[in-house]
């Protein structure tokens, strides 16, 4: 038996397979086809030596791309569905897609960190201005709507806007990965890939509820707020919160949220700071109520109690809290209520609704435990005030 010409071990193995089939009815031997399986399962054992690798990497590209058409679905949706909230709302002379589209490219440039000092005002004043400037474009774009309308409608298209970026990102990988033929630049998107789709299918479902105002997942707080809050009469604050003084188990309560029921989160760290000045310093505690990142295995809706300033975001509000705090001597308390990701920005799920009584049983006991009668607290419902009024 002659092997056909080549000097590789995979052309010798192959040749050996070709001619075997021959030898086999020569010999009429049972165990031939054993030696023949087994021969395959060597050449099967070189090959993926060779090229395992750059299969792994060709079956992840297909993988992401899978992924990807599956986001630019979710994005056109989210874009389709923001330009018909904003014509059935805004009723706007002309047709916005053009300047939707414009306004899904907008970006914000974080101020120069080299100065540590003051970075953080530097910070608070950028994010008025995009704020300010996006609320401009949503007026030009809906002309018909009132401010609550308007600050659902940014909500909407801020949900569509982070849809947009999410498909770039996983676009900008994707053709990163074929172009350079690297195993590590494709594993990179791949391995987080069920993350991501988890958070863009949950901005996908948060949409029609911004541009509609039906609460969401990250109101809780707010919720919270609103429900002790409610029959009571109200103050504005800055920047767009509100205040209402309540009395609770004998303490004066001084209770703060966003401004509702537009989409709105206000400013609580302007909001706590006025307060705290306002009263020379004199509160015997603060407590913070928002929703809390759950982990895997927890239940949604899970009530927990804790130390520190309770809200999430760039870090503005948090800073000026503490900085207020720190100055004279304040306590503070948290208490969060446990939610995915996906349930922050989504319709409010029953379980969360269902736990806001429970929060107020464990305010209630905070402030039993760590406070005297007469004395005045804080409590600050953290969150966006879509579909949740005063």
């Amino acid at each position: 038996m002659s092997l056909i010409p080549g000097s590789g071990a995979i052309t010798r193995i192959l040749s050996l397979a070709i001619a075997l089939p021959v030898s086999t009815n020569q010999l009429g031997g049972s165990s031939d086809w054993t030696t023949y399986l087994s021969l395959i399962s060597y050449l099967f054992f070189i090959v993926l030596i060779f090229y395992g690798q750059r299969i792994q990497m060709y079956v992840m590209i297909r993988e992401v791309e899978n992924s990807l058409h599956k986001l630019k679905y979710i994005k056109e949706e989210g874009r389709k569905n923001a330009i018909d909230a904003i014509k059935e709302i805004g009723k706007p002379t002309t047709d916005p897609s053009a300047r939707v589209d414009r306004y899904l490219e907008y970006f914000t440039i974080s101020p120069q960190n080299m100065d540590p000092a003051g970075i953080v005002y530097k910070l608070d004043h950028i994010l008025d201005v995009r704020d300010t400037r996006l609320k401009d474009e949503v007026k030009l774009m809906a002309p018909s709507s009132d401010e609550v309308q308007v600050n659902n409608l940014e909500n909407t298209l801020e949900a569509a806007m982070a849809l947009n970026f999410i498909y770039k990102v996983v676009r900008h990988y994707y053709i990163q990965g074929k172009k350079t033929l690297s195993l590590y630049v494709i594993m990179q998107i791949q391995m987080i890939l069920p993350m991501i789709m988890k958070e863009a299918e949950a901005y996908a479902s948060a949409l029609k509820a911004f541009a509609y105002g039906q609460p969401i997942g990250d109101g809780a707080g707010a919720l919270v707020a609103a429900k002790l809050m409610h029959g009571y009469e109200l103050r504005k604050l800055p920047k767009d919160c509100v205040m209402a003084t309540v009395q609770i188990e004998g303490r004066t309560a001084i209770i703060i949220k966003a401004e509702g029921p537009g989409g709105n989160v206000g400013k609580p760290g302007d909001a706590v700071e006025a307060v705290i000045e306002e009263n020379e310093g004199k509160i015997a505690n603060v407590i913070m109520i928002d929703a809390g990142l759950k982990l895997e295995g927890e239940l949604v809706g899970e009530v927990a109690e804790g130390i520190g300033a309770a809200i999430g975001g760039p870090g503005v509000d948090q800073y000026k809290i503490e900085e207020k705090l720190t100055k004279y001597h304040i306590p503070i308390n948290a208490v969060i209520i446990k939610e995915d990701i996906g349930d922050a920005v989504s319709p409010m799920r029953k379980e969360i609704n269902d736990s806001v009584d429970k929060v107020i049983e464990r305010v209630k006991a905070v402030i039993l435990e760590r406070t005297k009668e007469g004395d005045k607290i804080i409590i600050v419902g953290v969150g966006n005030s879509i579909g949740v009024g005063q």
